[in-house]
């Protein structure tokens, strides 16, 4: 069995809960299928749960970055974890471990509007004009 690293309160989160949160690999909505949950067959689907996860839970750029390295670390665990002869051929694993990269890069660089939706009140939002306006 392939153990992956959850925080506590994911682990604690009752299924009904977490399915609120989580969706896979993806945005979600339509946009779900344009990354798929599976790199060459092996579906990495709870690493990108468990990342979701710390998305919607975390408060701070040092939660997102944890967030982030724990995805990557966990795909790596469902990689060299894989059972069958298929998943344990050099190569499958070298494409798997790329693409785990790519990923990791993808949420990395471009996720902190996914990580970041929702966190800011509104009363703390101004209009971009305002926020450039000189006394």
């Amino acid at each position: 069995m392939i153990k992956l690293y959850a925080p506590d309160s994911y682990v604690a989160a009752s299924a009904a809960v977490r399915c609120q949160v989580v969706n896979g690999c993806g945005p979600g909505g339509w946009k779900v299928d344009l990354i798929p949950d599976t790199m060459w067959g092996l579906s990495v689907a709870p690493a990108c749960d468990i990342h979701d996860w710390m998305y919607a839970t975390g408060q701070t750029i040092a939660d997102k970055d944890e967030a982030d390295r724990t995805f990557l670390n966990n795909v790596l665990r469902l990689i060299d974890g894989a059972d069958g002869w298929f998943n344990q051929l050099w190569l499958v694993k070298k494409l798997r471990r790329l693409r785990a990269r790519e990923y990791y890069e993808a949420v990395h660089l471009f996720g902190g509007p996914a990580f970041w939706a929702g966190k800011n009140p509104d009363t703390h939002l101004i209009a971009a004009c305002e926020a450039s306006a000189r006394a």
